[in-house]
């Protein structure tokens, strides 16, 4: 499972209805690629497939598909609005290694 912070839930909630994308979820994923090999993935969907896990965390349907989720249990998802850049960021326990702008990993 993953965790949805409220500042992660706000922001999500705010930029679906910004884009129009009412009844949407967010889907997360990792892909190849990155200065650490594996890249995050965040996205905004409304289309489940059948080798995707859904569950839901304060208030707040998330997606994730079966290999990802492998990667990605136990993650936290937050936003920072701080001065080092905005944005989602993945607190991910099962990282060996990031890269210095948190945007890749390695396990």
């Amino acid at each position: 499972m993953l965790t949805v912070t409220d500042t992660a839930k706000k922001q999500a909630l705010r930029l679906m209805e910004d884009e129009g994308k009412d009844g949407f979820f967010i889907r997360v994923g990792v892909q190849g690629g990155g200065c650490s090999g594996l890249m995050y993935q965040l996205t905004f969907d409304n289309q489940e497939l059948d080798t995707d896990m859904s569950f839901e965390n304060n208030g707040v349907r998330v997606v994730v598909d079966k290999k990802s989720y492998l990667y990605l249990v136990g993650t936290t998802l937050d936003y920072s609005g701080g001065l080092n850049g905005k944005g989602f960021v993945f607190n991910n326990p099962n990282a060996d290694r990031t890269c210095g702008c948190g945007e890749s990993f390695s396990v």
